[in-house]
């Protein structure tokens, strides 16, 4: 990126209010058939001008398309069975009926390629596309068929890979993995997760980024934090791996988290994408706040490979909410783009 301190978001932002219910996560469409795309694609136009009002750098879909960051890819799939269902613990967090993995899995055609050339066409500027990780989509099914967390997390890496491709022929600049199961599965993340990111992301020319964060502010995960205690030392388990990985980028959570600054060092030489965006909570920042996580980071990050984010999606804020984050995140990285030229 040739602007210091580029800004984008982590991923989703709240839907409008005729597209989808707002503040609920995974809301059911409101639309149905021509219209449902034709409000999709206003809805996602909406999501490119709010950024670019905001003064974000690298502008992202918002998912507007989409209701979930991992089902809805999985929903184009074949071998996963949508009405054969089954309950299983979240990232060991909260029970979620998921679908079931019946036979092998497979990608009959491209899931979001058509609407990465929607964004394109919307924009100049560099645009990112968000898809799910190996290791959190695994923890996200039930699986009948392949009845090893591994092998599956494998196969999943072979068809990101070939949706990736696609992605990056469409004209993206960054495709971001979203991996928050890192956060939990220490071990296998370094035995084989961090491997089949990097299968998902094999011959890439675009730049990659790895997004582990703690979570949306939803009611499991904001229990969750309560247990970590008053340093969150997660990042500590999987960055000596993913500094040695061939990802460019690692995006993790900062703002208003128990996350020790200095973990930062552990990924000395990648670029950095720091939340400095608060998600759970609807106190909007101010752009002072949001300059002062930046100039902490600057600690261990040089400012050519920092790029200011969210923690994590805002789907389940209001839209003016987080309307008000995008601006305190733009507002706030100009504020030290300007301390450094001076």
């Amino acid at each position: 990126m040739k602007i210091l301190l580029p800004t984008s978001t982590a991923g989703s932002l709240p839907k409008p209010s005729w597209l989808a219910q707002p503040e609920i996560l995974w809301s059911p469409w409101k639309l149905e058939g021509e219209e449902l795309v034709g409000g999709k694609q206003d809805a996602l136009r909406l999501a490119v001008e709010d950024q670019r009002q905001a003064g974000i750098t690298i502008v992202g879909d918002g998912e507007q398309t989409r209701q979930h960051f991992v089902t809805t890819f999985v929903e184009h799939l074949s071998g996963v069975d949508f009405e054969k269902r089954e309950t299983v613990r979240i990232r060991n967090r909260y029970d979620a009926s998921v679908p079931t993995v019946v036979g092998a899995v497979s990608r009959p055609n491209p899931v979001f390629v058509e609407d990465a050339k929607f964004l394109r066409a919307q924009t100049d500027q560099p645009i990112k596309w968000t898809l799910p990780g190996p290791m959190t989509m695994i923890d996200t099914l039930y699986d009948a068929h392949y009845k090893s967390r591994e092998k599956l997390a494998w196969e999943f890496a072979k068809i990101l890979n070939q949706e990736a491709r696609e992605l990056e022929a469409a004209g993206v600049d960054i495709i971001q993995f979203d991996e928050p199961a890192f956060n939990v599965f220490f071990d296998e993340a370094n035995d084989w997760g961090i491997a089949t990111l990097e299968k998902a992301a094999e011959g890439l020319k675009c730049e990659t980024a790895v997004h582990i964060c703690y979570g949306y502010g939803i009611k499991a995960n904001t229990d969750w934090k309560k247990t970590l205690g008053s340093e969150w030392r997660q990042y500590e388990e999987t960055f000596p791996n993913l500094q040695k990985s061939r990802i460019d980028i690692i995006s993790l959570e900062c703002h208003h988290s128990h996350v020790p600054m200095d973990l930062i060092a552990l990924i000395r030489g990648k670029k950095v994408m720091i939340g400095a965006i608060d998600v759970a909570t609807d106190t909007v920042e101010t752009p002072e706040e949001v300059a002062d996580t930046l100039r902490k980071a600057l600690q261990f990050v040089d400012a050519d490979k920092l790029y200011p984010s969210t923690n994590c999606g805002m789907a389940p804020l209001s839209r003016r909410v987080a309307r008000g984050k995008l601006d305190a995140l733009g507002a706030g990285a100009e504020i030290v783009r300007q301390e450094l030229a001076a």
